[in-house]
């Protein structure tokens, strides 16, 4: 019988840490917990155990003091007996670029790369790279791992990555599209595949969360989707925009310049531009169209006939129709299933409802209204068949676990490494010698 070891997965966010204790082999979740507000005087922290929710407020002033305050808490309630019960931490960081194409033991070359990334998603990095260099210090003798968001979408064909810009761009700066919620569609796909029996599945998966995307899955990888450099592009989403002319990004810096120039303000071009960046991916969307980013209160207010939520889900609605058709053209019209996962994905029988009916129009699948209304939400069924039996292909709906993922990298990575370098082992020990 293989020896029991636990592993911690680490998703932090600029002012979030997010934690999970497991025990593998066994895949068996012993807690999870997460810090929200770090840095506020409202921080606070939640975990969640044993069908047990505890809530606690606490001054959080960083990633750092959220790790070690994670680690008294293992502790304290004895989910760990010792820090050198934990065997491997992984971590989800967005963007692996051009040079980190798989998960990665995390080294300082590493952590000087993803860092450079920041340019280029400094909405996120700066969070993950933060709670990386937190459990260094709680943990500085545990290996971690860099589980990648784009690591799936590395199968992209050229003519799908490459913007119509200069080469020199790609080459020099690595602008290209690189998607994200990689981790999410690698779960699908490997569960369509175990559905199907077979490898060469052909799927379009509506990855629909308050971030949300769409993937084109042909013979059981990426061959397109709708986030590109940043998750910043594609579909309209909670809060960030989605695809927008580059021609819009010029015109609001230069109206903007110009009111504050008119106001007496001088301008700092980088500080107005992080502004623009910053309303793109935090007030636009949904919340930019209605106010409300959380698509239940869109829905909420689209009962009583508010305009702004009946336009703003509207539009949210037909940019996941257009890509979805876009891709079945992309697939030949050679679809094993279409799949709706995530928070809004997996919830909402209304939004799944009102795209198949749209798109049966051109695509030959109808709805299963009453499964669809019992899949999902607070409803004991959470997937299963929403189409027809007459439909081309299923439309399913199948919850989505990241963590799976994250948990078997990391855990496939750690022994493999342990195996390659067993130098830098104790003998009958998890702790790397300093």
């Amino acid at each position: 019988m293989d020896k029991k070891e636990k592993y911690l997965l680490i998703n932090a966010g600029s002012s979030s840490f997010k934690f999970a204790l497991y025990e593998m082999p066994g895949d068996k979740e012993i807690v999870n917990g997460v810090f929200e507000r770090i840095g506020d005087e409202r921080s606070s922290y939640t975990l969640k155990y044993n069908n047990q929710k505890v809530s606690k407020n606490a001054p959080i002033k960083n990633h750092k003091e959220a790790a070690f305050t994670m680690i008294d808490e293992l502790l304290n309630n004895n989910f760990i007996a010792d820090v050198n019960e934990i065997a491997s931490v992984g971590h989800r960081v967005l963007l692996g670029g051009e040079k980190y194409k798989e998960p990665t033991i995390i080294d300082e070359e590493l952590m000087e790369y993803i860092t450079e990334l920041s340019e280029l998603v400094p909405l996120h990095h700066p969070g993950q790279i933060a709670g990386i260099r937190a459990m260094q210090e709680v943990l500085p003798n545990v290996p971690m791992v860099a589980v990648f968001d784009n690591t799936f979408h590395r199968t992209m064909p050229a003519e799908n990555y490459h913007y119509a810009i200069d080469e020199r761009w790609l080459n020099k700066f690595g602008i290209r599209k690189y998607g994200f919620h990689g981790i999410s569609y690698q779960y699908i796909t490997e569960t369509m595949q175990r559905y199907f029996n077979k490898r060469n599945v052909r799927l379009i998966v509506c990855h629909i969360g308050s971030g949300a995307s769409v993937c084109c899955i042909r013979n059981g990888q990426s061959f397109d989707t709708t986030m590109g450099l940043t998750p910043l592009a594609g579909i309209v989403m909670g809060t960030r925009c989605g695809d927008v002319s580059a021609d819009a990004l010029h015109a609001m810096f230069m109206k903007e310049k110009k009111l504050q120039e008119s106001l007496g303000v001088k301008v700092d071009g980088v500080a107005l531009e992080n502004k623009i960046y910053r309303q793109l991916n935090m007030e636009s969307g949904l919340k930019g169209l209605s106010g409300n980013n959380d698509f239940r209160d869109i829905e909420r207010l689209v009962k009583v006939g508010d305009y702004e939520a009946i336009r703003a889900r509207k539009m949210f609605i037909n940019s996941i129709i257009k890509y979805i058709s876009y891709y079945y053209s992309q697939l030949h019209g050679s679809v094993d299933a279409l799949v709706f996962t995530a928070g809004i994905g997996e919830n909402s029988d209304s939004l799944r409802r009102d795209i198949l009916n749209e798109i049966s129009y051109t695509i030959p699948v109808e709805l299963n209204d009453e499964e669809n209304k019992i899949i999902g939400g607070r409803n004991e069924k959470k997937s299963g068949v929403i189409s027809t039996a007459d439909s081309l292909f299923p439309v399913m709906v199948i919850p989505t676990n990241e963590e799976s993922i994250i948990l078997r990298d990391t855990y496939e990575l750690y022994h493999q490494y342990k195996i390659e370098n067993p130098e830098l082992f104790e003998e009958n020990s998890k702790v790397l010698k300093k």
